[in-house]
């Protein structure tokens, strides 16, 4: 069951709050003093004073509801309650009294840029005694959070008769407390949503998307135990969303190096408390393994849009990931030059391709004929090949032959003899090509993936196929006269 808010969650609510107005520090000493003390400071009976927490709600035309209060008629107050048991959070209390007094549901509404989950103003006011109730004078604090509408027309009022009669919208400049006027104008609230949250819609250009599966905490992480997008929300220290992006995907996943990273969509989630979430989707390629270090969640895997329906997984997201499949299908596109993304630099990425230099007893070669329909040198000769994951790359060469060829190399029997700097094509990713040769292996060459080589075949080095990948030949002939370097297509 939900608790209500600590004296520490309180009092860092009301530091923060204090961070950026320190001119209110007098005025909140007494607040402070209370949350000191081995009581519970949201309970009315608290002397000094008690907490309670309002709603500021704003719609598309920056105007603030207000509702009538039952005695006097006039509308002085936004919907405001005291702290019960049953709110986990201050902003979870502010958002049921938009429910109990204006009848306003948290998904109709969704939080501010600018204040984020943070108050927009406390009020101090001292309340008389109450001899019918026993109660001595004392002082209220009013913590008041923001919010903004949702929808785009301004929604209809159904205010609890016992609460308040009827409810308004009206002009920033007619709010009735001058401290609350003025930080309304200062934080330039107009009541246009905006996202405040940012996540990755990761890819590998190649049909396959990384989804993570999040900790199942109910009440405590948003969809748990569901597998979801990466990224998070918005903090007072993000200067943009890309800077939240960042800082959650290194909180989260921290040697995960996005390619190509730009805003793909805005979509509408659900927090903890029911409010409405704006959220800058950006669309990111990675083609690396899955089985990275993660510091928060269970676990990250690669899905195709065709597994979707086995998981637990939000419909929003299922869509979205179906969307993005459709409108980027997988080879449409040559590879376009990367960038690691830190936020607003960029730095051109060079891929890491490996591949095997084999001599028979007779000096000659080992070379495949690539199938026709492979993306790339479709019906040329290649060296055994392939482009290096998140893995070192002797490590990546020896799974990359024993793939294709079956054949098996000891790291040790193997060394670097060529490196081919390599652009294949204008705007396509540079390659650093590195070309071992292998003293030893064990086997016979096989046509293991059948898709990608249709033979393989030793080749004398003075007679190589007229239909081979250049810097194939480059790298051969380069070995045999004892060259360690060389670059192409610069």
């Amino acid at each position: 069951m939900p608790m209500s808010p600590t004296s520490t969650a309180i009092r860092k609510t009301v530091e923060a709050y204090l961070d950026r107005h320190p001119g209110e520090c007098d005025a909140l000493a007494g607040l402070l003093a209370a949350l000191d003390r081995p009581v519970d400071a949201a309970a009315r009976t608290t002397l000094p004073g008690h907490i309670t927490c309002s709603a500021v709600v704003i719609d598309r035309q920056g105007r603030i509801l207000h509702l009538r209060h039952p005695a006097t008629g006039d509308f002085v107050r936004p919907p405001s309650v005291r702290i019960a048991a049953r709110d986990r959070t201050l902003l979870a209390a502010a958002l049921r009294a938009t429910v109990e007094e204006a009848g306003i549901a948290p998904g109709a509404l969704c939080l501010t840029r600018q204040l984020l989950g943070s108050p927009i103003d406390i009020d101090v006011d001292d309340e008389p005694a109450a001899p019918s109730t026993g109660e001595p004078a004392r002082r209220h604090y009013d913590l008041r959070y923001a919010f903004y509408l949702a929808d785009e027309e301004p929604m209809s009022i159904a205010p609890h008769a016992h609460e308040a009669s009827s409810g308004r919208w009206l002009p920033q400049a007619d709010v009735a407390s001058p401290a609350l006027r003025a930080k309304l104008r200062a934080a330039r609230l107009d009541g246009r949503p905006e996202p405040v949250n940012a996540s990755a819609l990761i890819h590998d250009g190649s049909g396959r998307y990384l989804l993570h599966l999040r900790d199942h905490k109910p009440g405590l992480i948003w969809a748990p135990g569901e597998f979801a997008l990466l990224g998070g929300g918005r903090t007072h220290d993000d200067r943009s969303l890309e800077d939240t992006l960042k800082r959650e995907l290194s909180e989260e996943v921290p040697d995960l190096l996005l390619e190509d990273v730009t805003p793909y969509a805005v979509e509408a989630a659900s927090s903890i408390d029911g409010l409405s979430v704006p959220v800058q989707v950006f669309a990111g390629r990675w083609r690396g393994t899955d089985r990275l270090r993660l510091l928060e969640g269970v676990l990250l895997r690669w899905f195709t849009p065709r597994d979707l329906d086995r998981l637990r997984l939000d419909a929003a997201t299922r869509d979205l990931i179906h969307r993005h499949a459709a409108d980027n299908p997988p080879g449409d596109a040559p590879d376009a030059v990367p960038a690691v993304w830190d936020g607003g630099n960029k730095a051109v990425l060079n891929g890491i391709g490996v591949h095997l230099h084999l001599e028979d007893a007779e000096g000659r070669v080992l070379l495949g004929l690539r199938h026709p329909d492979s993306k790339y040198a479709g019906d040329t000769w290649h060296y055994p090949a392939g482009r290096c994951e998140r893995e070192p790359a002797l490590s990546c060469l020896v799974r990359e032959v024993m793939e294709e060829t079956g054949l098996v190399i000891e790291p040790a029997d193997a060394e670097l003899a060529h490196v081919a700097h390599v652009v294949d094509a204008a705007g396509v990713l540079p390659l650093m090509q590195l070309v071992f040769k292998a003293s030893r292996w064990e086997g016979v060459p096989e046509v293991l993936e059948p898709d990608k080589c249709l033979t393989w075949k030793w080749w004398p080095q003075h007679d190589l196929p007229e239909r081979l990948v250049p810097y194939t030949r480059t790298a051969i002939a380069a070995i045999s006269e004892g060259r360690h370097y060389s670059q192409l297509g610069w």
